[in-house]
This record gives C-alpha cells, structure tokens and sequence, in this order.
C-alpha cells in the first residue's frame, strides 16, 4: 500500500520591483537624514548630551530630565539610527523575497545593513572619545560611503546584472572618473575644515589644530576645481552628443555645485551661523549623490549574453563638428 505524504507549499510573500526600489530610495532618504540631524546634535553642542555609549548615562539607556534639552536631541538622534535599521532590514527582506531573487541585490542590501551597524559603533566611540574631531570626521565620511552603497542599491534594482558598458568616450569617462576623485576630496578637506572651526558639540572637545583659514582656503580652491571640472564636463558632453541622462546628471551636478559654494562663501564671512552650517552639511550630501548620478549616468550594464552568441557591438558616441 502506497503512503500519500501531503507536501505543504511554501508560503510565498510577493515583493514587488516598485516596492523594494521605494524601499532602497528610503535608505538614501534616511541616511541623508541622519546626516543632517547628527549634525544639528554638533551645532547645538549636544554632543555629549549623552556622555556615555551604549547608555545614555551609567544608570540609564534613555535620556533623564536632569539631563535637559541636550540629552533628549542627542539621544533623539540615537533613536534615529533604529528608524534606519527598521528600512535597511525591510530592504534587505524585501530584496531576499523579490523574484528572481538576485544575488547583487541583496548583497548589496546586506552592505547597507552592515554600515549602518559601523555607524552605530563609530557613533558610540565618538562619544567614548569626548568627540575627537578624527573620530567625528571618519563618523561622516564613513556616511559618505554609507550613501553610495544605498545609491548603488537603488540604481542596481533596475539595472541588469551583466557587465558595466562605457556610453560616452574614453577621455569623458577618465573625466568623470576625475570629478568623483576631487568630489570626494572637497568632502574629506571639508571634515578637516569642520574639525578646525567652532562648532565642536561641545564646549569642552578638542579641536584639530589645524588654521581655520588656511583649511578653509584649501577647501574653497577644490571646490573652485571642482566646479570648473563639472562644467567641462557637462560643456564635452554636449559637444560629443552624450546621453540625454548623462547630459542632465552633469547639469544638475552644476547646479547644486555652485548652490553650495554660495552657501560654504556666505557661512564662512557670516561667522559660521548654526542654519547655515547644517544646510552646507545637507549640502555635501547632495553633492555628492549628484556626482554619484553623474557617474552611473555614463555607463550601463547590459545582459550577459547567452553562451554561443556574439554579444552586440558599441555604437559610437556621435561627435558634432
């Protein structure tokens, strides 16, 4: 006699493309937004408002009323990093449940998910050493590579998993390879700027030692770099016919660029008013997804071809006289 076994299917939840690509544009948002809200813990001199990690105080993991003012925004940003474990694991789910499940994904997924954790460490040894400007600058530019993983993320949901296919000419693509270098230099000169500068978090932290003026200058000439690479830039690529989407990254770039060059002239004669500093702060985020945009805007991937067909050709970047 035969034995019939039932075999219970596997219970499936569906993860649509629109949902995990709302879900990875959430990381961005998220992280761009801690950026800007750790800063306001700085510039209102909360940095210790918390002096302890991973409590708030030896007694207590949550802010106490003896406290006051600095110790609920200091720990109101610890409660932030939550919020973006709560998206950074929805994500990573939502990327394992998709189908096909693709292995770039949710490595990537798992990337995010892994710096945020760093984060959390960096953060917490930040405080351990009373806001040591190296520590603080590592802090936001481990941010940095942070955003880039959650741009990388969002922009790979929709990309096929083959090879990466240059789109514009081999001297733009060293161009570009140019502007990222010296984006990421202002960004990191710009750390060093901060260290230098008033806006310790604290009365009592140390700052770098480093002359406020002469950093700042170092900083203002790669921008001035900076800005002038970008709009060579976006000049060849209209003199070559390049993408319509490289065209506007390049642009686009440009523009938030020069914005906030206007904003680093006017915070650095204005005496470094706390509004200012924190909108230069957002600023540097957008900077540099904007160069991260132009980046991906002047290559593709395309499909692995099938084994035993020749893979298409590039077509030319036309170029007008």
């Amino acid at each position: 006699m035969r034995r019939i076994c039932a075999v219970t299917p596997a219970v499936r939840f569906p993860v649509s493309t629109t949902l995990l690509r709302r879900l990875a544009f959430a990381n961005i948002v998220a992280n761009v937004a801690i950026v800007v809200t750790g800063g306001a813990v700085r510039l209102t001199a909360s940095g210790l408002g918390c002096p302890t990690w991973p409590r708030c105080t030896d007694e207590s993991y949550i802010t106490t009323p003896e406290m006051g003012v600095h110790g609920v925004i200091e720990f109101g940003n610890r409660l932030l990093t939550f919020v973006l474990v709560l998206i950074a694991g929805a994500t990573l789910l939502a990327a394992w449940a998709h189908r096909p499940r693709r292995r770039s994904v949710v490595l990537l997924a798992v990337a995010v998910v892994l710096g945020i954790a760093a984060q959390a460490v960096i953060g917490g040894i930040t405080v351990r050493m009373q806001l040591h400007p190296s520590i603080v600058g590592i802090h936001f530019v481990v941010s940095m590579v942070l955003l880039l993983a959650a741009y990388a993320l969002w922009r790979r949901i929709d990309e096929p998993d083959g090879p990466t296919h240059p789109l514009v000419p081999a001297p733009l693509r060293t161009l570009v390879q140019i502007v990222v270098a010296v984006s990421a230099a202002v960004i990191v000169v710009g750390v060093a700027v901060t260290g230098s500068g008033p806006h310790a978090g604290d009365a009592d932290a140390v700052r770098n030692g480093l002359n406020p003026e002469t950093i700042s200058q170092v900083h203002a000439d790669l921008v001035f770099l900076l800005v002038g690479l970008s709009l060579a830039l976006w000049l060849a690529l209209r003199a070559v016919g390049g993408p319509a989407s490289a065209i506007r990254a390049a642009r686009v770039l440009l523009v938030v660029e020069l914005a906030q060059g206007i904003v680093g002239f006017v915070q650095y004669f204005t005496d470094l008013p706390v509004l200012l500093v924190g909108a230069h702060m957002l600023g540097s985020c957008l900077v540099w997804l904007a160069t991260l945009s132009v980046l991906w805007s002047t290559r593709e991937r395309r499909p692995t071809a099938p084994t035993g067909t020749t893979p298409a050709t590039e077509v030319p970047v036309a170029v007008h006289a």
